[in-house]
């Protein structure tokens, strides 16, 4: 390990696209989670509760799965990755800054007009970003698109998208998930935040997704269900996207707000800024749960 690389971690970073130790990422993780309440609360705007709940995914993508190289948003051989869930890009962007693509500083920009850390996603603001998304239930079929380019290229890249799953209810999504599998796009991985939890209400009272992975399966997917807060688990079920030419999809089941006792499994904090005293508590709860 160079020695840059060396201070890199020391400071709380890790390099991306490398592959980082379970323990790298489970300190890491708790990090992320500190970055984006801070950020949110900065903001006094965002959404808390589905940031926190795809902090493990993001990690793992970044730090574990992608091949990915901060100071080269535009290299040619890099993994897509699209936030379809644009309100949870906190998380990314904290990523983003411990992987070295921007000081850490900037985050306290979130949401301040002319910002590049936008409260949805910006590309034409932050080159890292691979679409705009927000508006929800599009991601997946930007994502095709990428797959399928990937292909009439000639390149070697793999698409991953992150869905919300209150977003799965859109009939968009099902469209993407009929062209993926149509044209086999092996290279494509979507992973469901699956907390269960969406704007204002429990995603089952609202429009229940079950069966979900016979859904996926029935449209030809190959599909992986996961604890999507255990790394290990999220590390195994991505190599196996990679050894399967159908497209898959990782049913991810995690908490809303997790690490954070007073916004789990609650619509509450979906999209509400934590205030002083509530930031404190949280960051305390953070750094002091135990691995």
């Amino acid at each position: 390990m160079s020695t840059s690389l060396t201070a890199h971690r020391r400071a709380g970073n890790l390099a991306a696209g490398t592959m980082a130790s379970i323990d790298e990422l489970k300190s890491l993780c708790r990090e992320l989670r500190v970055d984006a309440l801070k950020m949110i609360h900065a903001a006094a705007s965002g959404h808390p509760g589905g940031s926190l709940s795809s902090v493990e995914i993001v990690a793992s993508l970044y730090f574990s799965e992608m091949k990915f190289r901060a100071g080269e948003p535009a290299w040619p051989g890099r993994d897509r990755f699209v936030i379809s869930k644009g309100h949870g890009v906190p998380t990314v962007y904290a990523a983003l800054a411990r992987a070295g693509c921007f000081d850490r500083s900037e985050l306290s920009s979130l949401r301040r007009l002319g910002s590049p850390l936008q409260g949805h996603p910006d590309r034409i603001r932050l080159p890292y970003i691979e679409a705009a998304t927000g508006s929800l239930g599009q991601g997946l079929s930007v994502s095709v698109g990428l797959a399928l380019a990937e292909r009439f290229d000639s390149e070697d890249y793999r698409t991953y998208c992150l869905l919300g799953d209150g977003e799965v209810q859109a009939g968009q999504v099902w469209e993407a998930v009929m062209a993926s599998a149509k044209y086999r796009l092996g290279k494509l991985t979507a992973i469901v935040d699956y907390n269960k939890v969406q704007l204002d209400g429990f995603v089952a009272a609202i429009m229940d997704l079950q069966p979900l992975g016979e859904k996926f399966a029935s449209f030809g997917w190959h599909v992986l269900e996961v604890d999507g807060h255990d790394l290990e688990a999220l590390r195994s079920a991505f190599a196996q996207a990679r050894e399967d030419e159908r497209p898959s999809v990782l049913i991810a089941h995690t908490v809303k707000g997790k690490g954070v006792s007073f916004m789990e499994d609650t619509y509450a904090w979906h999209g509400k800024a934590p205030n002083e005293q509530e930031l404190e508590r949280a960051i305390s709860e953070i750094r002091s749960a135990a691995d």
